[in-house]
C-alpha cells in the first residue's frame, strides 16, 4: 500500500539585517490581520449572531488595506495575511466542533512569531529558498538532507523567544512507508522514576532535562526578576538568556522522545498506553514539575503519528482501569496501593514490581479491546498527519 505522507522538514537560518526587518514586520502584521479578523468574527456575533468565514475576512482584509491607517499591510507579502485568515478559519472550525476552545487574540510579547508562505509567494530552486519581498534566499543550515526531488508546498518562517530563526518546509515524502507487520506488542506505563516502563520488563530511565539545568535557569530568573519592567534592552537581554536555557531544555527533550518513539514504533505492531489526562495531573503542585519535564502529552503525540505513518497500532486504555493494583498472573485486584509501594505479593504468590505489573496489564486490556472491538472511543484527528486516529479503551473496572 502506498500513502502519501507531507512531512516537515525543519531548519535554522541566519538571515540578514533586511531580512530579518522584513520578516518582523510581516509577523507584526500578521498578527495584526488576525485580531482583527477576530474581533470583527466575535463583534458579529455578539450583535447580530452571524458567523463570519473566511471569504468575508479576505473582503475585510482587502478594504483595510485601503484605509490610510492600516496602509502598511502593502507593505508585506500578501500571502502569510491570507494564511493568517485561513488559520483562524481553522481554530474556529475546531471550535465550533468542539474540539478546542475559542480562539484567543495574539499577544505582540507571548504569541509565536511566525508566518506561512505558500508556493506563489516563495521561490526553491538549486537547494536555494527565496520569499517574496525579499532580493537574496535565505542562509540556510541544511542540516539534513530533502527527499530526492521533493518540493515544498508551503514554507513557515519563525522565530522563538531566544532569537533563533527557523524554516520549515512542508513536502511530500515518499520515504514513509508502512513497515514490515511484526507479531510485537508491548504495554506502556508511563512514570516519573522512569519515563517509561514496558511490559518486557525494561525500564527507560528519566533523563530529567529541567532538573539537568535547574540551577542555570534559577540563575537566569534571578537575573531577569532584578530587571526593571518595560521594555527595556536591559530586560530584554535577560529575558532571551532565559529563554535560551529554556530552548536548550526543549530540544534535548524532544531529540530524546523523537528517538524513543521512533525505536517503539519500528518494533513493535501493536503499542498500549495509559490515557492519562496530564492537564489534570498538573494541578498536583508537588509533583506538576516533574510531570511537565516527562512530557507524557508530547511522546504520546508522536507516538500516535509515527503509528499512522508506519502502518502500526496504538491503543490507549481508560484511565480508570487499574493497572497497577491488578495481579498480572491471577486477576486479583488488591485493595489499596499507596504510591510508595514499588513492590508487592500478590495473595496467589506472585512478587511484581509496580509498574512492570502494570504495563503487563496494560498490555493485555489493550490486546482483549483490539481483539473484540469493545470500548472505541470517538477518533480525534492528528494534528500532525491530518489523519484519524482511533483512541480504544476499556471500561472503568471498579474495586
Amino acid at each position: 500500500m502506498t500513502i502519501h505522507v507531507k512531512r516537515a522538514y525543519r531548519y535554522r537560518f541566519y538571515p540578514t539585517d533586511v531580512q530579518a526587518a522584513e520578516l518582523s514586520r510581516t509577523f507584526g502584521c500578521v498578527r495584526k490581520v488576525y485580531n482583527m479578523a477576530l474581533a470583527a468574527r466575535t463583534e458579529a456575533w455578539a450583535l447580530r449572531q452571524e458567523r463570519i468565514n473566511y471569504n468575508t475576512t479576505s473582503a475585510m482584509l482587502t478594504a483595510w488595506k485601503k484605509t490610510e491607517e492600516l496602509a502598511f499591510l502593502n507593505d508585506v507579502s500578501s500571502v502569510p495575511l491570507q494564511q493568517a485568515l485561513r488559520h483562524l478559519q481553522t481554530a474556529f472550525t475546531a471550535f465550533f466542533a468542539k474540539q478546542s476552545k475559542y480562539p484567543r487574540f495574539k499577544s505582540r510579547k507571548k504569541s509565536r512569531k511566525s508566518a506561512e508562505y505558500t508556493s506563489s509567494a516563495f521561490r526553491f530552486r538549486d537547494g536555494k529558498l527565496t520569499l517574496a519581498k525579499m532580493d537574496q534566499p535565505l542562509d540556510i543550515v541544511w542540516s539534513r538532507p530533502l527527499p530526492e526531488g521533493a518540493l515544498p508546498s508551503t514554507v513557515t518562517v519563525s522565530q522563538d523567544a531566544a532569537g533563533r530563526w527557523f524554516v520549515s518546509l512542508l513536502v511530500e515524502d515518499p520515504t514513509v512507508q508502512p513497515l514490515p507487520a511484526t507479531g510485537s506488542a508491548v504495554g506502556i506505563d508511563a512514570g516519573l522514576g522512569h519515563l517509561l516502563t514496558l511490559s518486557t520488563g525494561e525500564k527507560i530511565a528519566n533523563p530529567g532535562h529541567e532538573r539537568r539545568d535547574r540551577a542555570r535557569l534559577a540563575r537566569a530568573q534571578r537575573n531577569l526578576a532584578r530587571k526593571a519592567r518595560g521594555d527595556g534592552a536591559n530586560r530584554a537581554k535577560a529575558r532571551r538568556k532565559v529563554a535560551k536555557v529554556y530552548a536548550r531544555i526543549t530540544d534535548r527533550r524532544r531529540d530524546h522522545l523523537h528517538k524513543l518513539t521512533t525505536r517503539l514504533v519500528r518494533e513493535n505492531q501493536t503499542l498500549v498506553i495509559e490515557d492519562l489526562t496530564v492537564r489534570n495531573m498538573l494541578s498536583n503542585g508537588k509533583l506538576s514539575r516533574a510531570i511537565s519535564d516527562a512530557a507524557w502529552s508530547q511522546f504520546r503525540s508522536m507516538l500516535e503519528y509515527k503509528a499512522a505513518w508506519y502502518g502500526r497500532e496504538v491503543i490507549a486504555v481508560d484511565r480508570w482501569f487499574p493497572s497497577s493494583k491488578l495481579c498480572s498472573v491471577c486477576g486479583t485486584l488488591r485493595g489499596k496501593l499507596p504510591l510508595g509501594v514499588r513492590t508487592w505479593t500478590c495473595d496467589c504468590g506472585a512478587t511484581h514490581d509496580r509498574d512492570v505489573n502494570a504495563a503487563k496489564n496494560l498490555l493485555a486490556a489493550g490486546l482483549a479491546v483490539s481483539a473484540c472491538g469493545a470500548g472505541v472511543r470517538p477518533q480525534r484527528e492528528s494534528s500532525r498527519t491530518g489523519q484519524s486516529v482511533t483512541k480504544q479503551e476499556v471500561p472503568r473496572r471498579e474495586p
